[in-house]
């Protein structure tokens, strides 16, 4: 079986940081987020890897992913919760086509608006967040976002927090595409740690 699903996970694990971030910090840097809002409009990669352009957060993901897995490792019981959320939704789209056909509706209008608004502009988050709110976020449970109240109740910030959703269902889509199934977390976690120690 391929090791590319490793990939995904890893990214599901650095997004879930980016919002952790931008929940209780309000940080939202171009430069992590980017290769992450980019991977949704990234729908026919030549190769799983071509997904995300920017192969530093990928390794900042792999990092994360092996603090987690590891049994000496840091945990972070918060970030599973988000990667765990990420994958339950998107099963839920994978079993509604109707969804599916809106989401490719809604993506092909963002890649026409990203003829004149780069990636990581507001009208551009603005637009990914309204997907995930409206496509996405009705089809199960409502993801929980643990951060500072005043910054979730600013539309700006909710925007961004939306976006990297979208990002990490995007990547939630890919990790099942590859192979990726929830029992490698209990009967292949040591596969899954060298795999990530060998991409960083």
């Amino acid at each position: 079986m391929s090791t590319s699903y490793v990939l995904p996970l890893a990214a599901m694990c650095q997004i879930s940081k980016l919002v952790q971030k931008t929940a209780k910090y309000g940080q939202f840097n171009e430069a992590e987020v980017s290769t992450f809002l980019k991977s949704i409009v990234n729908l026919s990669p030549a190769h799983p890897e071509d997904v995300y352009d920017d192969k530093w957060v990928i390794k900042e993901g792999c990092k994360t992913l092996i603090q987690q897995l590891s049994p000496e490792g840091e945990k972070d019981v918060e970030l599973v919760k988000y990667v765990g959320s990420l994958m339950q939704l998107e099963r839920a789209l994978s079993a509604n086509p109707k969804a599916l056909d809106e989401l490719a509706s809604r993506l092909n209008q963002v890649e026409r608006q990203l003829l004149h608004f780069d990636i990581c502009d507001s009208t551009i988050v603005a637009a990914f967040a309204d997907i995930y709110s409206q496509v996405l976020s009705p089809l199960g449970q409502k993801i929980q976002v643990f951060g500072q109240p005043d910054l979730l109740k600013q539309p700006s910030c909710q925007n961004k927090i939306r976006a990297l959703l979208l990002a990490g269902i995007r990547s939630a889509v890919l990790w099942r595409q590859l192979g990726g199934k929830r029992r490698q977390f209990f009967f292949g976690k040591k596969k899954i740690i060298e795999i990530a120690k060998n991409s960083i």
